[in-house]
């Protein structure tokens, strides 16, 4: 390119001198030499970036970049599982403390149920020794507690019978 441009320089004296054809003919030596220079300059940068590329194969598809990429794999694999079974573990303790919680609270239906029952057992037992008004009463408020599965009110209304008797 330098050439070129020292030839292009060199075209105002030759026509100050007044040179015929000699002008014209530096003038395309040094559409020439510019036009080979870019062409040059082309050529070294794609044969450069071919180099490059090629080189850039060979280093991944070499051995030791192939283990890494698989050491880096299974690292990342092992994380995943990690992470797979923290997370499983975590669904299966919140899906037992759903089931615990909903047999606990069954189980105390059950024991609500039958201890509404055992007060029915003791109350039907009393009749006769209680006014009528007094045992619809306490067999109202055993439905209600029973209803609203208030154990320690049954408690209560079971251990208010038994001091009745």
């Amino acid at each position: 390119m330098s050439a070129s441009f020292a030839v292009f320089i060199s075209v105002d004296p030759l026509l100050w001198l007044a040179v015929p054809g000699l002008p014209e003919l530096m003038i395309r030596l040094g559409l020439a030499t510019l036009i080979s220079a870019f062409v040059l300059l082309l050529g070294t940068g794609l044969f450069v970036v071919i180099r490059l590329i090629i080189a850039s194969c060979f280093v991944y598809f070499s051995a030791t970049q192939s283990l890494q990429r698989r050491l880096l794999f299974v690292h990342a694999q092992q994380d995943q599982l990690k992470q797979l079974y923290y997370l499983r573990k975590l669904q299966i303790t919140y899906f037992n403390e759903l089931e615990r919680k909903r047999l606990l609270s069954a189980n105390n239906r059950q024991h609500i149920r039958s201890l509404s029952n055992a007060i029915d057992k003791d109350l039907s037992s009393i009749k006769q020794q209680l006014s009528r008004t007094i045992y619809l009463q306490l067999q109202q408020e055993n439905v209600q507690y029973r209803d609203q599965q208030n154990i320690e009110a049954l408690l209560k209304l079971q251990q208010k019978i038994v001091t009745i008797v």
